[in-house]
């Protein structure tokens, strides 16, 4: 064995540790970014009170209908499917209207919107005062809650178990029957 090959077979073996080096680089930095799977955003962009009627004389008596704009927003490089789900409207943690949430999917890195009719009645509460007291104010504040389950789909491969929740508070001016206030958590 000459002087030269001992040489070239140094620098062929110094290559190959160095590519086995740079490929694992690439594939720890791919497994930290692309395949770190984040559980998707769900909130509403907009609220408007389509109707709005007082049943009773005294006004301690509700019955509207609410249309609201939803975003599922995916940070993920794979879709999410997600299977239906409800929106729950509560006044003072009491429900008083509810919606379905139909399945669908959000593609990877992009926003799904879609509307959604809400109708909201206050004859499931029993004997809340505070309806009137709201009422003769002018403003009434309601809450929703929704959590959409689902998976994540990365490269066809790997599904992940996930699920978007929303919390929101908001109030309607019942002068102007106008949403204000909407905070999302």
């Amino acid at each position: 064995m000459s002087k030269g090959e001992g040489r070239s077979k140094t620098k062929c073996l110094a290559y190959i540790a160095a590519f086995i080096v740079f490929q694992t680089a690439i594939i720890l930095v791919f497994a930290l970014t692309v395949m770190k799977i984040k559980s998707p955003k769900v909130r509403f962009n907009a609220m408007a009170v389509e109707s709005f009627n007082s049943n009773n004389a005294n006004s301690t008596s509700i019955d509207m209908q609410l249309l609201t704009q939803i975003s599922v927003k995916n940070t993920n490089f794979g879709h999410f499917k997600y299977d239906n789900s409800t929106l729950t409207i509560l006044y003072n943690g009491m429900p008083v209207g509810e919606a379905v949430i139909p399945r669908g999917r959000a593609k990877a890195r992009k926003t799904q919107k879609f509307n959604i009719s809400v109708g909201v009645s206050s004859d499931r509460l029993s004997g809340n005062t505070n309806l009137g007291n709201d009422m003769n104010s002018g403003i009434i504040r309601l809450s929703s809650h929704a959590k959409l389950s689902g998976k994540v789909h990365l490269m066809k491969v790997i599904k992940k178990k996930k699920s978007g929740e929303m919390n929101c508070d908001w109030t309607i001016n019942l002068a102007t029957r106008q949403v204000q206030d909407l905070k999302c958590k």
